[in-house]
């Protein structure tokens, strides 16, 4: 789909307009090649019986001449114009936009840019030897060496894939930037649902030796090593926000839990040491969960792995504490306002989190 133009004599594309764009101009590329040896071989012939006259074989053989002229502008062409299509996948990428619900949606989902460039990737990825002949003779911007020194495709997907990183990272600084108690969890939720997104699309199929050959999948240990650094650290920063209630859940020196005279309810000092913890915890756990209950994690697998890490955090330390603390007669009259949140309850809570809104 065209825009427009940029100003700079070139039309803008969508990431799949021009990603089938280049898959074309490398699929022209790839004909070409192939059409040169038939070309030559019909140009020899100068008439039906392939019989030269006596004229035309004392010139010589200019047909040879004809053909191979033929075939270097043919060839010329085509590779001058299909790099200027792989130019222009790169730059719809670049030229994605970091605002807007397609692009940068409210609950932090994958984004559309994502799903665009594994579609691109994929496209081209097949046409290794036409990109090897086009990079063999054209200077690219992220490729500049020419003749053998140049890159295979695997240099151009990576170009790709570190503009897509660039695009998503501005994204997610974009949520920070709008404020609000959820603009750092919304941000690192983005870069988890998208990075896991590309390793599970693009990555080497995990527990497989010997890769499908048509898989288009990115086998190069930089893909796997870049994309999860990344998830990684967005998922180890999300995880802080909930380590948060740990700071609740700290035991009670049993030399502090006094008793009423001749009863079974604390003592008014000590109630409050516990009647604190629980509330801190009730007040941080709701403030928290009404704040990630909005985010979507489609992707089942990373759903529930996100679950997992989120319950390992501190809802152990937690089902310790309550066990432990909840048997004790603190508050004459609201005992069940500090415990409405057992931990099976707790539990079944963070089971809801990522659903699909």
């Amino acid at each position: 789909a065209q825009s427009g133009p940029t100003g700079t004599g070139e039309i803008d594309m969508d990431i799949r307009a021009a990603a089938s764009a280049a898959a074309a101009g490398l699929r022209i590329v790839d004909g070409v090649r192939m059409l040169g040896p038939s070309l030559s071989k019909l140009c020899e012939l100068t008439n039906p019986c392939g019989i030269a006259s006596a004229t035309e074989a004392n010139k010589g053989p200019p047909e040879s001449t004809i053909a191979s002229a033929l075939c270097i502008s043919l060839h010329r062409s085509t590779v001058k114009n299909c790099s200027k299509t792989l130019e222009n996948l790169a730059r719809s990428i670049q030229l994605d936009p970091l605002d807007g619900r397609k692009h940068r949606p409210a609950d932090a989902r994958v984004a559309t840019v994502s799903s665009d460039v594994v579609h691109a990737i994929r496209l081209i990825t097949p046409f290794t030897s036409a990109y090897k002949s086009v990079s063999k003779r054209r200077a690219l911007p992220w490729d500049p060496n020419v003749g053998e020194s140049s890159g295979e495709m695997d240099t151009f997907i990576r170009f790709l894939v570190k503009q897509l990183i660039i695009s998503l990272q501005g994204k997610a600084q974009n949520y920070k930037n709008d404020g609000g108690v959820d603009a750092q969890a919304k941000s690192n939720v983005f870069m988890m649902n998208n990075t896991f997104y590309l390793l599970e699309l693009l990555g080497p199929v995990e527990g497989v030796e010997e890769q499908p050959a048509d898989d288009c999948r990115i086998q190069a240990p930089w893909f796997t090593t870049k994309i999860s650094k990344i998830f990684d650290s967005e998922k180890a920063k999300y995880l802080t926000h909930w380590e948060s209630l740990n700071k609740h859940l700290t035991a009670v020196d049993d030399k502090e839990l006094n008793y009423q005279t001749n009863k079974d309810v604390l003592s008014l000092e000590s109630g409050r040491l516990l009647k604190s913890r629980f509330s801190g915890f009730i007040e941080d756990f709701e403030r928290v969960y009404v704040v990630h209950r909005d985010f979507t994690v489609i992707d089942l697998k990373l759903r529930d792995m996100l679950q997992r890490d989120i319950r390992r955090v501190f809802l152990a330390r937690y089902k310790a504490f309550f066990d432990k603390y909840s048997r004790i007669q603190f508050s004459k009259k609201n005992m069940e306002n500090y415990l409405k949140y057992p931990p099976q309850k707790v539990n079944s809570l963070i089971g809801q989190l990522f659903a699909m809104q």
